[in-house]
C-alpha cells in the first residue's frame, strides 16, 4: 500500500542498524519488526520504532495536554494484539523504563516524563468486534469513543455509557472508571465489562498475557475488578476489553448489550455574567446541586436527564449548562422543562444562547431551546464541539471531586469570589458540574475497583491556554480556587458528607504534595477509598516488581 507521495507504509520502519546512539533499547525492540517493504504475517505492520531521528518523533512524544511533552529513546508503535507482548518482554530485558500512550488524553505526565525511555503507542489497536466465542463486544484499547459508538449503534442497535469526548480511546478511559451522558440511566462503562486481556510481567521478568474475567471461578477475576475503574498504568498493558450486559444470555449480540435512547432532546443555555450577583450565583449553583441530590435514586424516572453545568471565570461572560434528555421516555418534555424551570428558579436572570466558548466546548447557539434529534446524531455532535479535542496546541490544568450533598454556603462563597477575581484575565478557566447517581449507585463500592457509588455529581476543575507564558496564572487560580473550596478539610474533598474524593481520570498529582494536600487522607485514599488495599494485592501479585508505575499508580503494599 502506498500513500499518495508514492511512499509504502514500510518506509517507516527502522532497522537496528539505523537506531544510532538508541541502539541498546532499539536494536532489541525493533528485532521485532519486519524488514523496509515487507508486510507482517497477519496483513498488519510490524512494531514500528520511531526515534528522535525520524520526523515524526515529535508528534509521538506528547498527549493531548501540551504541558508534557517527553524525551524517550523510542516510542513503539503496534498495531495487532499478538505485538505487545515482544515490545514488553524487550524494555523489560534491557531494563527499560516504559509506559503506555493509547489515546493520549493523559491528563498529568505519567506517559510522557523525563524518567520514561520507552512509550508503547497504542493508537493503533483500534479494532472494535462482535467476539461470538465469548458473546461479548471486543474493543482494543486505541479504539476511540465514537468509533466504538458509531459500530454498536450503526451495526447492532446496541451501545456502552461512556464518555462525551470523541477521541478519547477506550484504554484510560475503561480503566478508570467512565463517565458519560447515559451513566445514570445505564450505569458506568465499567458495569459491562466482563473480560479484560492484560500483559504482565513476572517477578522473574517474565511476560505473560492473561485474560481475566468477571466469572467467580476465575483465578484472575481480581485482575478484571482492578480494572474495572482501579485506574490505568498499574498493572499491566491492556490490549482488549470485552462488554456484555451483566446476566445476558443467548448468542444474538443485539440484545447483549442496551439500546441507547433512539431520539434525545438536547439543550444548551446561558446566563450572562454582566447580570450576576452572589446571590444569584449562588441560587444557581445550589439549584443544580439539590435537584441531582433529590433526583438520583437507582430507578428513578429523572434518570432519562443528564446535564453539566458549566462554572466559568467571569472574563468569559457566560455561565452555560447542556442537558440532554432520553426522548422515548412517557412525558420527556415535561421532565426537562420542569428541570430547566427548577435551576432557573429564583436566580431571576433571563437565559440565552450560548454564544461563546465554555470550558472545552465552542459556541451552541443553534440549542438555546430544545432540539429533537438521533441519538448518535447528538452524541457526534457534543463530542466533535469540543475545541479540547480540536485544538492541538492546547496546555492544561485540572482537578476534581464528588459531590454527596449540596453545596455548604462556604463553598460557594469561594467558588464565587474565584470566579469573579477582577486581578486576573482567565476566560480559560472554570468548574463543571456534571450529574452523576442513578444507576451507578447501584452497585456497592466494592464491587468494583471504581469506589465512588454514592455521589450525585461530580466537579471538574479545568483550565485551557495556548502560551506557556500563561501557565504560571491558570495552575495558580486553580490551585487557589480548589484549596479554599476545600479549606475546611485541608484543601482537597475528602470523603465525607458532602465530598466524596476525587476522580482518577482527572488525575491531579498536586494531591500527592503536602503543601496543597494538607489532609491526612493520602492520594490513594481520595481516588480509591477503601479499594485501595485491594487494588494493592493485585499490583503484588500481576506486577511484583512494579515495571508499570507512573506518579500516582498503586503502590506495592
Amino acid at each position: 500500500m502506498r500513500d499518495n507521495n508514492g511512499m509504502g507504509r514500510r518506509r517507516f520502519f527502522t532497522s537496528a542498524a539505523a537506531l544510532g546512539g538508541t541502539a541498546a533499547v532499539g536494536g532489541a525492540l525493533a528485532g521485532q519488526a519486519v524488514a523496509a517493504g515487507e508486510e507482517a504475517a497477519t496483513g498488519t505492520f510490524a512494531p514500528v520504532t520511531v526515534t528522535p531521528a525520524d520526523a515524526q518523533y515529535g508528534e509521538l512524544v506528547h498527549g493531548m495536554n501540551n504541558r508534557y511533552v517527553g524525551s524517550p529513546e523510542a516510542v513503539q508503535i503496534v498495531d495487532d494484539v499478538s505485538q505487545v507482548a515482544g515490545v514488553v518482554r524487550a524494555a523489560a530485558a534491557a531494563g527499560k523504563r516504559l509506559t503506555v500512550r493509547s489515546g493520549g488524553h493523559c491528563l498529568e505526565d505519567f506517559v510522557f516524563n523525563p524518567e520514561v525511555q520507552v512509550v508503547l503507542d497504542l493508537s493503533q489497536l483500534n479494532k472494535v468486534y462482535y467476539d461470538a466465542r465469548r458473546r461479548a463486544f471486543a474493543v482494543e484499547t486505541g479504539a476511540q469513543l465514537l468509533d466504538v459508538y458509531t459500530l454498536l449503534y450503526q451495526v447492532y442497535g446496541v451501545t456502552v455509557p461512556g464518555g462525551i469526548c470523541y477521541s478519547v480511546a477506550a484504554g484510560g478511559h475503561v480503566s478508570g472508571g467512565g463517565w458519560g451522558l447515559l451513566c445514570r440511566q445505564l450505569g458506568l462503562i465499567i458495569d459491562y465489562l466482563c473480560a479484560v486481556e492484560v500483559v504482565v510481567v513476572g517477578a522473574d521478568g517474565r511476560v505473560r498475557t492473561v485474560v481475566a474475567t468477571d466469572d467467580p471461578n476465575d483465578p484472575d477475576r481480581e485482575l478484571w475488578w482492578a480494572h474495572a475503574g482501579g485506574g490505568g498504568g498499574n498493572f499491566g498493558v491492556v490490549t482488549r476489553y470485552w462488554f456484555r450486559t451483566p446476566g445476558a444470555t443467548g448468542n444474538d449480540p443485539r440484545k447483549l448489550l442496551p439500546q441507547p435512547p433512539r431520539e434525545v432532546y438536547l439543550v444548551a443555555q446561558a446566563w450572562p455574567w454582566e447580570s450576576m450577583t452572589e446571590a444569584k450565583f449562588s441560587r444557581l449553583a445550589q439549584n443544580y446541586a439539590r435537584w441531582f441530590t433529590a433526583h438520583s435514586a437507582p430507578g428513578a424516572p429523572e434518570l432519562a436527564l443528564a446535564s453539566f453545568l458549566v462554572l466559568t471565570h467571569r472574563s468569559a461572560g457566560q455561565i452555560a449548562m447542556v442537558t440532554q434528555v432520553d426522548a422515548t421516555v412517557p412525558h420527556a418534555r415535561r421532565l426537562l422543562d420542569g428541570y430547566l424551570a427548577a435551576i432557573g428558579d429564583g436566580v431571576d436572570v433571563r437565559t440565552a444562547a450560548v454564544t461563546r466558548q465554555f470550558a472545552e466546548f465552542g459556541p451552541m447557539a443553534g440549542y438555546a431551546r430544545p432540539r429533537k434529534l438521533p441519538w448518535l446524531e447528538a452524541t457526534r455532535y457534543l463530542g466533535t464541539t469540543n475545541t479540547n479535542l480540536t485544538d492541538p496546541t492546547f496546555r492544561q490544568e485540572y482537578k476534581s471531586s464528588y459531590m454527596n450533598a449540596a453545596f455548604p454556603d462556604r463553598q460557594l462563597a469561594a467558588l464565587y469570589k474565584h470566579l469573579t477575581r477582577t486581578d486576573v484575565t482567565l476566560p480559560g478557566a472554570s468548574i463543571t458540574l456534571s450529574s452523576y447517581g442513578g444507576e451507578v449507585n447501584r452497585l456497592a463500592p466494592s464491587a468494583t475497583g471504581y469506589p465512588h457509588r454514592e455521589s450525585f455529581f461530580k466537579m471538574m476543575w479545568m483550565s485551557l491556554w495556548n502560551d506557556p507564558a500563561e501557565d504560571a496564572a491558570y495552575i495558580a487560580w486553580n490551585r487557589r480556587c480548589y484549596a479554599e473550596v476545600y479549606a475546611d478539610t485541608g484543601g482537597v474533598p475528602v470523603p465525607n458528607g458532602v465530598t466524596d474524593g476525587c476522580y482518577v481520570n482527572y488525575p491531579d498529582n498536586d494531591l500527592n504534595d503536602p503543601k496543597y494536600n494538607r489532609s491526612s487522607t493520602p492520594w490513594h485514599a481520595l481516588y480509591y477509598k477503601g479499594n485501595y488495599p485491594r487494588l494493592q494485592r493485585v499490583k503484588k501479585k500481576y506486577d511484583p516488581t512494579d515495571f508499570f508505575r507512573h506518579a500516582q499508580s498503586v503502590r506495592l503494599p
